[in-house]
């Protein structure tokens, strides 16, 4: 994640450290990012939020730009809101996505960010990628960030259909931890949410350290 923008092209500028992963379990969506955030070489945050919670069961990940992140992270929880105050229903995942997409595409990489949108709805669990420029891909399990390739490596060799929120949580865990290990960018500390018909829940640190260990 990077604290600001460089000069450099779009592509190359997401490339700065961050790791986030999110994948879809029997019955519920796991999130998970490490908490560096990087000046190109300089550790500039060792607690940095790479999870935002948008409604009571949709989440994203962020990587790339701290201040785009931040300044859309704000956005769709105030579309999301409005949408529910207008509806009297909540927004589903795809509809939150397709509105990021939409803001992404109009910007045409104005934006420096990477995102993960999971939640749960009427349709089950979901996840999405979205990038710079507005694409949306929905997948059973996805990475972002300079970490991701060894990321995906791990959730390549360990995810399957159905997996319980427990083995989603230590798969996702393991993933950011390989990550943690091999890519400079990625570091300090991982958190976790998980979101399911019962909201979201952040999973407490204690219980992340000792997966960790493992």
């Amino acid at each position: 994640m990077a604290m600001e923008h460089e000069q450099k092209a779009p592509i190359e500028a997401l490339k700065t450290g961050t790791t986030t992963v999110g994948l879809i379990a029997k019955d519920c969506v796991v999130l998970a990012s490490d908490q560096r955030a990087t000046m190109g070489y300089l550790i500039a945050n060792k607690s940095a939020q790479k999870i935002f919670k948008i409604t009571d069961r949709i989440g994203a990940t962020i990587a790339g730009s701290v201040a785009d992140a931040q300044a859309i992270m704000d956005l769709l929880k105030a579309i999301s809101k409005l949408y529910e105050i207008e509806r009297a229903r909540p927004m589903r995942v795809k509809a939150l996505t397709r509105r990021l997409s939409m803001i992404m595409f109009q910007a045409r990489g104005g934006y420096l960010l990477q995102c993960l949108v999971g939640g749960f709805d009427d349709q089950g669990p979901q996840v999405f990628y979205t990038d710079y420029i507005g694409s949306v891909l929905p997948d059973k399990y996805a990475a972002t960030g300079s970490g991701s390739p060894i990321a995906l490596g791990v959730l390549e060799a360990g995810y399957k259909d159905g997996l319980t929120k427990k083995k989603a949580i230590e798969l996702a865990i393991s993933a950011v931890s390989a990550a943690i290990e091999r890519d400079a960018g990625s570091g300090n500390s991982i958190l976790v949410s998980v979101i399911d018909k019962d909201g979201y829940q952040k999973v407490d640190k204690d219980t992340i350290m000792k997966i960790w260990k493992q």
